[in-house]
């Protein structure tokens, strides 16, 4: 068994690592900060918007069980791919959107992924979620490991309040928006 990365940036990294957590073929989904130059950068310090690195989880699957392409449509279901400030509530630079491929196939998906959105007429504004090479990842403190696990209820109560949830469940189920990936990608 071959395992490989896929890295990928949404907002909040609680909601990323639990859209990945469970998914058969998933291995392991660390949150953490990825693309900045402050090498092992704190929670506080990426916070502050000033090391260029964004909150990110990092996904170690098994290709033979799960293909890249169903992680693309689990990332782009889990975000709103039209805000270029952020997630939700969560404003600024370390929110945005990214994909960070680590090769070629990757790029490739997720470059089709964003164009079948961007063609799709899903959506008013245009899509702001950025492909870029992936260049580093720290994991995240310990705290916020799991955190949908530890503080199932804090993490339900931010979810909802942050909007995340009902803007998922109308654009990517409602709208057909998941339907569009999964018959296009």
């Amino acid at each position: 068994m071959r395992l490989k990365k896929a890295t990928f940036a949404g907002g909040c990294f609680w909601c990323l690592e639990e859209a990945f957590s469970g998914l058969p073929g998933v291995k392991e989904v660390i949150p953490g900060y990825a693309g900045g130059d402050k090498e092992n950068p704190t929670y506080e310090e990426v916070c502050s918007g000033k090391t260029g690195h964004v909150e990110a989880v990092q996904v170690t699957y098994d290709p033979e069980v799960i293909s890249y392409r169903e992680l693309l449509i689990t990332f782009w279901t889990a975000i709103d791919p039209t805000d270029p400030g952020g997630q939700f509530t969560d404003r600024g630079s370390q929110y945005r959107t990214v994909i960070f491929y680590h090769d070629e196939e990757q790029k490739e998906l997720a470059l089709r992924s964003k164009e079948i959105l961007e063609r799709s007429g899903l959506f008013s504004e245009p899509i702001a979620t950025e492909i870029k090479p992936f260049k580093n990842f720290y994991p995240a403190e310990e705290y916020h490991h799991r955190y949908f696990e530890k503080e199932p209820l804090a993490y339900y109560h931010y979810k909802v309040g942050s909007g995340r949830k009902t803007y998922c469940e109308i654009v990517w189920d409602k709208k057909g928006g998941r339907k569009i990936l999964e018959e296009n990608l």
